[in-house]
């Protein structure tokens, strides 16, 4: 078995492992997944190890053929786009199970489904063949489901359906655009990735503008982007702070992820296109640091916040260049850091609190000064503060876009200061002010809190500082990524 699919199974060796555990052993159950979603993340990080930076090409690469006829296969590989996401996700896996100790019913089902949804979303950034990439699309659908339904808030269930069905029904448009290029002649010497690849070349430009909008219908949905993005507000608010995490953290970028794959795929069609991805992305960030300001429960406006810096991950990727592409990424990485950051600070707070109103809190500096410390740092590098992965990030796709468009990034400059303003105003109603009675004996972050926050928040402040270790990662693959769109647009 090859090191790919040693990291790909091993969420689902320690779900299996869960299934015959008793239900009422609590201890061994919440230690097995925290063992198998540990030993995930070590395996990415020796992944990250191993990899040669300098070769653009798949690495790892493992082939069995499952249909000869139609050409789809076992296929998975890495290169510089989906390394990082893989270490991204096992490592926000371990983060959300170290704050899922408060979970208290059915405990045994909630792992599973949290070990059974890092097995699909590992699967999306491994699968190197469409058709293995949407069997994983979907699976993760599922245990989603169940967690935010069985273990959501009060409108769980509304939550849970709404969220199926946006991205079920993405999904159909994601479905029609892949069965009208596999209507080409595929040759199936290689996997379904590159035969499809192959055959887009062929297609008339307006077949393969209507191919990449169906793709953008079911990227968008789960990215979102505006106006798909419908589900997020009460998925977000709704589903356990942990489970935000990787909905936030994860669930998202696999859109973006599978959007800078189409797009590489059919550059043709996204040239056609930019005017409309240039005015969703630039409209998307200031309909979402709007929303998020005006926001009174802290989880709906780090939901909104979400669709902003989203936002800024579309635009990256229209640009069609090489700098715009790298800030893309590196967003993707950033906003996976800084979200999951705030929503597991955001979950210790409420479990202490029962209350999301930020409102009902002040001065929680005095009473929590280790909360304080790192929900002001993610905050400060939600708005992209210099020192910040976060500020790395944008700067690369503002030049990117600058590049492009020249003074159109005049509205890219004011959402980062609507950002400013809400991730300020945050920081305001929460830390200062005079101390309330009913939260003086709210307990500071305990030892295991403290280090699954200051993980996250570390890794903002580490790259933010050394960016360039994460830039060499994808540097290579961007490159060929933007050589190839530029051979096709010429």
């Amino acid at each position: 078995m090859g090191i790919l699919s040693l990291l790909l199974w091993t969420p689902s060796a320690g779900a299996l492992l869960l299934a015959f555990t008793p239900s009422h052993n609590y201890k061994s159950i919440r230690i097995i997944a925290n063992l198998f979603s540990t030993l995930s993340f070590l395996l990415s990080c020796w992944l990250v190890s191993l990899y040669n930076q300098q070769n653009p090409e798949l690495q790892f690469s493992e082939y069995f053929p499952l249909n000869p006829n139609l050409g789809s296969a076992y296929a998975l590989g890495i290169d510089g786009i989906s390394l990082p996401m893989l270490a991204l996700a096992t490592l926000l896996t371990s983060i959300a199970l170290l704050a899922s100790f408060s979970i208290s019913s059915n405990i045994k089902g909630y792992h599973i489904c949290i070990l059974l949804l890092e097995f699909g979303m590992l699967g999306v950034f491994l699968a190197q063949d469409w058709a293995l990439f949407y069997v994983f699309w979907e699976v993760t659908l599922i245990p989603l489901f169940f967690l935010i339904g069985r273990w959501g808030g009060k409108r769980r269930h509304t939550a849970s359906l709404n969220f199926v069905l946006y991205t079920m029904g993405g999904s159909v448009f994601m479905l029609i655009s892949l069965l009208a290029i596999s209507q080409y002649d595929l040759e199936h010497s290689g996997s379904l990735m590159t035969t499809m690849h192959q055959a887009a070349r062929d297609m008339p430009r307006l077949e393969q503008i209507l191919v990449l909008l169906g793709f953008l219908c079911g990227f968008g949905v789960k990215m979102p982007i505006f106006p798909l993005h419908g589900w997020l507000p009460l998925a977000h608010v709704e589903a356990p702070s942990p489970i935000s995490i990787l909905l936030s953290g994860i669930l998202l970028k696999m859109g973006a992820y599978g959007l800078i794959r189409v797009v590489t795929m059919l550059p043709e069609a996204a040239h056609a296109l930019q005017p409309v991805l240039i005015f969703l992305s630039l409209f998307g960030m200031l309909y979402g640091g709007l929303l998020a300001w005006r926001q009174s429960d802290i989880k709906a406006m780090i939901a909104y916040s979400s669709l902003s810096h989203m936002g800024i991950v579309l635009l990256g990727i229209a640009t069609l260049n090489e700098i715009g592409i790298t800030g893309a990424v590196l967003q993707m990485t950033a906003h996976g850091l800084i979200a999951g950051a705030m929503f597991l600070l955001a979950g210790l707070l409420y479990e202490r609190t029962h209350t999301r109103n930020i409102q009902d809190y002040s001065s929680l500096v005095q009473i929590m000064p280790r909360f304080a410390l790192l929900m002001t740092l993610t905050l400060l590098a939600a708005m992209g503060l210099p020192g910040s992965i976060g500020f790395v990030a944008e700067l690369n796709t503002l030049i990117g876009g600058f590049q492009q468009w020249g003074g159109l990034m005049v509205f890219f400059s004011l959402s980062l200061l609507i950002s400013a303003a809400y991730s300020m105003r945050t920081i305001g109603l929460l830390l200062t002010g005079p101390v309330k009675s009913k939260m003086l004996h709210i307990a500071d972050l305990n030892t295991t809190e403290l280090l699954a926050a200051g993980l996250l928040v570390s890794c903002i402040i580490i790259f933010g500082l050394m960016p360039t270790p994460l830039i060499d990662l994808s540097a290579a693959t961007i490159s060929q990524i933007n050589n190839q769109i530029s051979q096709r647009l010429l």
